[in-house]
């Protein structure tokens, strides 16, 4: 099951000792080198300089209620992990990425991505195609095995056809079975609606 990055903002932060929220989230680190959520940047009233980020690997459980860590312990600041400290040094921002193909075909630019709660790894790019592009593709959902090189700048794919082709594979799939009344419980799912879909 997937989450939308766009809905990771404003999620709660739920401590076991204390019964409740503590803290929202208001931005994800990411490592650019394996496209994984490392930690996440948080905001609240028992937040300040010293124990505003929350390490990734420190969530116990992420459901439709927030994210549970065991108590406000937790809770880091910059300087106390090397591995965060490093990668925001770097001041990687996923969103807003240019993304063309090997090729140097321009495929629009990152307003989204999706990634799996329960290692919080990244899995799909939400890519807004420019203009010419638009009117046949408003979007491009590209899958990281696509991906093959991110710089500060920009994220290199293969090229469009396979990237196009793999969407399509994808949307023509029909499971073999879907029971009906099993319920998925613990992790809230993606919103279905992307960013250009909820705007229209």
């Amino acid at each position: 099951m997937l989450v939308y990055n766009s809905r990771l903002f404003g999620t709660p932060i739920l401590s076991v000792q204390a019964g409740g929220a503590i803290a929202t989230v208001t931005a994800p680190i990411v490592n650019p080198d394996n496209l994984q959520i490392i930690a996440l940047q948080l905001e609240g009233p028992v937040i300040n300089s010293n124990n505003y980020i929350l390490d990734t690997a420190s969530v116990r459980e992420y459901s439709h209620l927030g994210m549970v860590i065991d108590d406000a312990d937790e809770l880091v600041g910059p300087e106390d992990v090397v591995k965060i400290k490093d990668i925001l040094a770097l001041n990687f921002n996923l969103i807003g990425l240019k993304v063309e193909t090997k090729k140097g075909s321009k495929l629009g630019k990152v307003i989204d991505f999706s990634f799996t709660p329960e290692d919080f790894t990244i899995q799909q790019i939400i890519v807004k195609r420019p203009v010419v592009k638009s009117f046949v593709d408003p979007e491009l959902v590209i899958h990281r095995r696509e991906i093959v090189e991110i710089t500060d700048y920009k994220i290199v794919v293969k090229d469009e056809e396979k990237v196009l082709k793999a969407r399509a594979e994808k949307e023509d799939f029909v499971p073999n079975f879907v029971n009906p009344f099993r319920e998925q419980p613990g992790f809230a799912p993606a919103d279905t609606k992307t960013p250009a879909d909820k705007d229209s």
